[in-house]
């Protein structure tokens, strides 16, 4: 959980200091917007003060797990921890769906998630990742499918902790059925909650979705929550209403989007992110860049296949570095 002391203070004197150390501590931009912990930049970094929690925010390295890991190569506001990347040696960033509680066929979601995964590989949108590498010098591959999806009906109940979560993929992984995903090392994982589903340790308060990695079957596995807005509109939901009708599946596909990108950046929370613990999307999170008006009066930035989204900008590890919706 974000304590206090994590939080960089701000020389400020005013109002306006309480509210920014307010807005870092619970998690909440001044748009009232989870996932979204602002601290301010600094042009130096040593490498060793915060690491990133996967949640939006970093936290002290007190046990010095990472320190001497820093890599600087051309500063762009981001730095490499020389942790491993997500670059498949075959083949695309594998994504699976784990449709968590109850999903009727009825709700749209179920066609513009899977639309989201299988559009964002190759797009100018996730090229951005192409900017950070790993010790080899291979840099990420604009290349995404959903390889898998699969249902769980509640069976972690309706409130899930984070070991929880991390069941929930086992139990995709390791079930009986036809329905079962595969072992993937190089995959993400991510479980797709109902808005009747809660996630105790922050969804709707300090994000609105995670992600981590944990050993399932002696493999180290990658997967994400991304909770269903519909549950806390005010907090997680770009806007109220959306390019394709469905504003909580439309705002799972704006979290989806943020998580994928830094599971494919800092898939163990040791490789790409800055001196405050932030990954590359925590850096651009709730800003969007320049936007369209849908038929509906909605807004959106991208467009993959028949369907418009509004996905977070994600940071650009080039040229100084720099919020981006393409490169």
């Amino acid at each position: 959980m974000l304590q206090l002391w994590n939080c960089k203070p701000v020389a400020m004197t005013n109002v306006a200091a309480i509210a920014v150390l307010l807005t870092s501590y619970f998690g909440f931009t001044s748009t009232g917007k989870a996932t979204e912990v602002r601290h301010p930049q600094t042009p130096h970094e040593t490498g060793d003060g915060f690491v990133p929690t996967g949640k939006g925010w970093g936290e002290r390295d007190r046990a010095g797990t990472h320190a001497n890991t820093f890599s600087r190569g051309t500063y762009n506001g981001i730095s490499y921890h020389k942790g491993p990347l997500i670059i498949p040696t075959l083949g695309p960033i594998n994504v699976y769906y784990i449709w968590y509680g109850n999903w009727p066929t009825t709700n749209t979601a179920t066609t513009i998630l899977p639309n989201l995964a299988n559009g964002i590989g190759g797009s100018p949108y996730f090229n951005i990742n192409t900017t950070y590498y790993n010790t080899s010098g291979l840099h990420v591959l604009n290349s995404v499918t959903l390889a898998g999806q699969t249902s769980d009906n509640y069976s972690q109940g309706s409130s899930l902790s984070d070991s929880q979560v991390q069941a929930v993929v086992a139990n995709a992984i390791n079930s009986n059925n036809s329905n079962s995903l595969p072992l993937d090392t190089n995959g993400v994982y991510f479980v797709l909650t109902s808005a009747d589903v809660n996630e105790t340790s922050g969804f709707c308060t300090t994000y609105c979705g995670w992600h981590t990695h944990g050993a399932i079957n002696g493999a180290d596995i990658k997967y994400a929550f991304i909770g269903n807005p519909d549950r806390c509109p005010s907090a997680c939901e770009a806007q109220t209403s959306s390019p394709n009708n469905n504003s909580g599946a439309d705002g799972m596909a704006n979290i989806i989007a943020h998580e994928l990108s830094e599971a494919a950046t800092d898939p163990d929370l040791n490789a790409w992110y800055d001196f405050l613990g932030n990954e590359n999307a925590d850096k651009c999170a709730w800003k969007f860049g320049t936007e369209s008006s849908a038929p509906n009066g909605s807004k959106y930035n991208v467009t993959f296949g028949s369907f418009k989204y509004l996905l977070q900008m994600n940071w650009v590890n080039a040229s100084g570095g720099y919020c981006s919706i393409k490169y």
